[in-house]
């Protein structure tokens, strides 16, 4: 591919500052965050013809933040051994993805371990040519931006005051934002370029990360929420979750997402694949171009699919980017702040602290089922995800508690935490966004009810709390048997 072409449409690119070198001598750095992949990376895709078109290397740098919203092992854990996977790829042929040139290339993976130093800053303020940074989920808009800007933009707050290709605004709902998310789709939902070859090298030598003690280092501090062993991270576990001949979400269990996809004993009927887009391990728009090639044979899985993966979830980047306050009470709707502040004094059946709610100490043992799946597991089911946060408004002193509570218990222990998905969850449920009013009852007041006979209605409770007790048992018993096991290993390398 010639790099006169432009390898990506200029509707996914915003410029913030045009430089006025026409011909820079600096490498163009990829600041990697969202998207924690070398496969179907727009921004990565530019950057090279960037630097092409320059004559310049191609630099990828990852910012790890000490604290990030709560973050714990569960989390951390999960994006670095992510991350080292993806520095091993950079460092090897890649010829199982393909891209066999890459070793010829030499893209530093530059990790700078919990901020962005000074001697960093400084070599990127004489070094720097461009800075490319993911921005956005499914439409993949990236900032070619000056190091001066980006600094700026450090400081104050990333993206302010963008424009996202699907609206400009916060939407209302999910209506209101799918007819100008179908009309683009025909333009945008089109399959990658080829990641083309870097024309000039990367000079200094590969950044050298001792991965195995930078993970041992996080998973320590973070060892409150520990790591999960049935989640493996990483580009190829993604592809094998979404396309793997023998449980791939496509290959396998789409046959039964219609059907099955609300019921809370039925896990195995979901994805699976939200910590891997929330981690950016893989495409949305891959998953979406994939299952396209299926819908003849599952149409109405495909299209609730769809409809989650692209008009659900841009919704909620819709709202988490236009809306300041999206993770309080100031967010909601007037309607919805009015009913919940007429009700905040009513009397509630049951009171409990944070520290009840999170150790599942409540008179609901479906609730306490459900805090404990995502406790131990890491992921609650997105029915029961619902049922769980109204239940928080129910049992707290008023909304702004019960939100604040959803958010910390949401963001500690789900893998996929800190995620637009999971505060417009809880802001939905709590808050009624992106929902209509409904007859006013006690302390929810027009906000939407759910209750324990409601759910008996929809599935089968006690099988649930059981399943639950089994999955709880089981981590348990595998969390006693790791120190022996840790023993037993370190006696054989020794």
């Amino acid at each position: 591919m010639s790099s006169s072409i432009p390898a990506v449409q200029p509707g996914r690119i915003r410029v913030l500052k045009q430089g006025t070198d026409p011909k820079p001598a600096g490498p163009v750095v990829y600041w990697m965050f969202r998207d924690q992949r070398l496969r179907d990376n727009w921004a990565l895709i530019h950057a090279v013809h960037q630097a092409n078109k320059w004559e310049v290397p191609v630099a990828i740098a990852f910012n790890l933040f000490h604290q990030f919203k709560g973050a714990k092992a569960r989390q951390l854990g999960f994006m670095l051994r992510g991350l080292k996977k993806l520095n091993s790829d950079l460092q090897s042929t890649l010829e199982t993805l393909g891209v066999v040139l890459i070793i010829q290339l030499e893209i530093c993976l530059g990790l700078l371990v919990e901020s962005w130093t000074l001697p960093a800053l400084s070599f990127l303020r004489i070094m720097l040519c461009g800075i490319l940074i993911k921005f956005g989920s499914f439409w993949s808009v990236k900032l070619l931006i000056p190091f001066q800007v980006f600094l700026k933009m450090w400081s104050f707050t990333f993206g302010d005051r963008l424009l996202t290709i699907a609206g400009d605004k916060v939407e209302y709902g999910a209506r209101t934002i799918r007819s100008k998310i179908n009309k683009k789709l025909p333009e945008y939902l089109i399959d990658y370029p080829e990641l083309i070859t870097p024309q000039r090298k990367w000079a200094s030598p590969s950044n050298s990360i001792d991965w195995d003690n930078l993970i041992a280092r996080v998973v320590r501090q973070g060892a409150e929420v520990p790591e999960l062993e049935w989640c493996r991270p990483g580009e190829q576990a993604a592809s094998d979750v979404l396309m793997g001949d023998k449980t791939g979400f496509l290959k396998v269990r789409v046959k039964n997402y219609f059907s099955d996809r609300n019921n809370p004993l039925k896990s195995k009927a979901l994805s699976g694949l939200s910590p891997y887009l929330h981690f950016g391990q893989i495409s949305a728009q891959r998953c979406a171009l994939e299952a396209r090639k299926v819908q003849k044979l599952y149409p109405q899985a495909i299209d609730a699919f769809l409809e989650e993966l692209i008009v659900r979830r841009e919704l909620a980047d819709n709202f988490c980017f236009y809306q300041p306050h999206y993770d309080s009470l100031q967010g909601a709707w007037e309607w919805a702040r009015k009913t919940l502040m007429d009700h905040a004094s009513d009397k509630r059946e049951h009171i409990y602290t944070r520290e009840q709610l999170e150790k599942a100490q409540t008179a609901d043992p479906l609730w306490n089922a459900s805090q404990l799946e995502m406790v131990h597991y890491g992921k609650m089911h997105g029915f029961m995800r619902m049922y769980w946060a109204k239940k928080i408004l129910e049992w707290t002193s008023g909304p702004e508690e019960a939100l604040a509570t959803a958010i910390y218990l949401n963001d500690k222990y789900q893998i996929d935490g800190r995620d637009p998905n999971g505060y417009v969850g809880c802001m939905w449920s709590i808050c009624g966004v992106h929902d209509q009013g409904w007859q006013e009852r006690p302390v929810f007041g027009k906000i939407r009810y759910m209750n324990y006979a409601g759910c008996k209605r929809k599935f089968d409770v006690d099988g649930y709390i059981a399943y639950i007790k089994r999955i709880v048992s089981e981590c348990k018993k595998r969390k006693a048997e790791q120190p022996l096991l840790n023993s037993k290993a370190k006696e054989l390398r020794s």
